[in-house]
Formats: C-alpha cells, sequence, structure tokens
C-alpha cells in the first residue's frame, strides 16, 4: 500500500531556492513522487512512497524554519499515483495574489468538532466555503455561501465586492475548505481588510469528516480531494465520484451514465469544448493507460494541453 502524503506549512524562507535540492535529493533517495512547492512563506505539496520514505522526507521538512510542527494529512493508494517528483518554486504556495497577506503574523480563530457545528449554527455568523466552484458541487456544510470562483486568486475580488451584502446583519465570519491552507490565507486576508471576528474549521473539511460522527454532521454530500480518492465521505470513506481525464473534473454516478461521458475523453462538463484532434489524442492516451495496466505497469505518457496540467501541481487543500 502506498502512503499518500497532503503538507503544508506557512514560515519564513528568505531563499526558497537554497532548499529545493536538499529537498529533492531527500524524495529521490527515498523513491518519492509527487509534487512540492516552495515560496519564501513556506511549503505545500503532496507526496507518495513508503511509509518510512515519507517519515524520512517529512522529517527532512521539519528542520527547515519555522516547520517543526509540519502540518500533513495521510491516505492510501493501491498505486502510485504519481510518476515523477518535481519540487518547483513560486511566489505564494497557494496563489491568492495579495500582496501582504501573512497568516504567520495575524490569523482567524482555529475552531474544531462540536464548537464548530454550534458556530455555524449561530445566525450571527456568515459561512463561506473558500473553495472553488466545482468542489462546492459535490458537497458543502449546511447554509454555506459557495462563492463560485474558479480559482482562489477571484476570492478577494468576490469578498470586497459582496461584502456589504454578505456583512449583513453578522458580526462573525466562519470559513472552511479541504485541509486548512486556504482558510489560513483567507481569514488573515479578512483580518486585513477589516474583519475582526473571523474564525475557521481547524483541520479543514478532512479532519471534521474523519472525527465527526456522521450523526452529529452538519456536512452534505462529498468532499473533493486532489488525489487517487478523488471524493470521500463521513470517516474519509471511498466516495462515489470519479474523475474526468478530459477536463479533470469530478463526475458523478450520474455523470457516468450520461451518453455525453466517454471514459478517459469527455464528460457532461466538458462534452463539446474540445477539437477533434484533443479528443483523438485523449483516446489515445486512455488506451495506452489500459495497455500498461493490463502489463501490471505504470503509464507515463505524454501532456497534451495545459488543461491536462492545471491538477498537475498540489492543489490547495
Amino acid at each position: 500500500m502506498i502512503r499518500v502524503c497532503a503538507l503544508y506549512r506557512f514560515a519564513s524562507f528568505p531563499d526558497p531556492a537554497a532548499l529545493r535540492q536538499p529537498l529533492l535529493d531527500v524524495a529521490e533517495a527515498n523513491g518519492i513522487r509527487g509534487t512540492l512547492l516552495l515560496a519564501k512563506e513556506g511549503i505545500n505539496g503532496t507526496v507518495a512512497g513508503t511509509h518510512d520514505a515519507i517519515e524520512a522526507l517529512l522529517g527532512h521538512i521539519r528542520t527547515l524554519p519555522g516547520c517543526t510542527d509540519l502540518d500533513y494529512k495521510d491516505s492510501t493508494a493501491e498505486t502510485m499515483p504519481f510518476h515523477r517528483m518535481k519540487v518547483r518554486l513560486k511566489r505564494e504556495i497557494v496563489s491568492m495574489g495579495v500582496e501582504g497577506i501573512d497568516p504567520t503574523r495575524e490569523v482567524g480563530t482555529y475552531v474544531a468538532g462540536e464548537e464548530w457545528n454550534a458556530l455555524i449554527a449561530d445566525p450571527d455568523t456568515l459561512l463561506i466555503d473558500t473553495r472553488n466552484d466545482y468542489e462546492v458541487a459535490i458537497g458543502s456544510f449546511d447554509g454555506a455561501i459557495d462563492p463560485g470562483t474558479k480559482s482562489f486568486r477571484d476570492f478577494p475580488g468576490w469578498f470586497r465586492e459582496n461584502r456589504d451584502e454578505l456583512m449583513a446583519g453578522k458580526s462573525k465570519v466562519a470559513m472552511f475548505c479541504t485541509g486548512g491552507i486556504r482558510c489560513e490565507k483567507a481569514t488573515a486576508f479578512l483580518k486585513a481588510e477589516g474583519v475582526a471576528d473571523v474564525f475557521h474549521l481547524d483541520g479543514g473539511i478532512l479532519k471534521y469528516l474523519e472525527t465527526m460522527p456522521e450523526e452529529r454532521s452538519r456536512w452534505n454530500g462529498e468532499c473533493f480531494v486532489f488525489d487517487a480518492r478523488v471524493a470521500v465521505g463521513h470517516g474519509l470513506a471511498q466516495g462515489s465520484h470519479g474523475l474526468c481525464h478530459g477536463c479533470r473534473m469530478p463526475v458523478s454516478p450520474e455523470d457516468r451514465a450520461s451518453p455525453l461521458y466517454v471514459e478517459g475523453v469527455s464528460c457532461p462538463a466538458c462534452h463539446g469544448t474540445r477539437d477533434a484532434e484533443r479528443l483523438a489524442a485523449y483516446a489515445e492516451r486512455h488506451r495506452q493507460e489500459q495497455l500498461a495496466a493490463a502489463r501490471g505497469q505504470a503509464h507515463v505518457g505524454a501532456r497534451y494541453t495545459s488543461d491536462d496540467d492545471m491538477r498537475d501541481e498540489p492543489q490547495p487543500l
């Protein structure tokens, strides 16, 4: 069984480039694959390998400045979910595009479990889902506002444009995301915008689904995850959604029953948006993947378009 580890830490890295090669060396020496992002604001990534290999990598990351209390979340996969190991330098470890936002300096209040249930049930609380539209579509908390964003970079503009309407009659703001990283930045942003009482779900949706008994849960649906599981439910049980290999969007059982769904090629969400050449490339990729699987091999194929790369990097937790 392969250990899949999603991790992040906001920390001050004055020279992230100097950290890149030692990090890559440790990962490659231990047979780890995946992607890690380094920026002046910290580290973010998802990697996979044996249990001991991941422990070795986590041990190295904990030696980096400010990373002693590294936040990570484990899952498992039957086969290696990544083709290669990459360590990339970025401007931000989760892209918001607002200068001066620093979660290590100011951030919202962490709230977990039963306290979260009470907070979001309070009529004075504005509850915001900070994830993107395709994630919200398959599950969210009761009463949460969906910003309808395509990218986390759209969140600041959405909040500024709608602030007066959103905050009318509300004294508190509670926000949540998959694993916590977007919430840390979103709460730091709201603090910088002058919102005083800001809270976020400690450990994100994944921790909530892992620890909250379903009979007391205020979560509806499934939670999209950026790994081989695609989606999970309560207890982090495997969800019912798959992934369209054409547009990389989650597909439900109903989607897969649609005549617009072609395995490995397209789904109802992207049907009619690709030209014949692109569709043929997707179909050939799928055929090669099936042949490799039949031989018990991992398929490492060419990447065809920027659409294929949209989730090649670790996505915001």
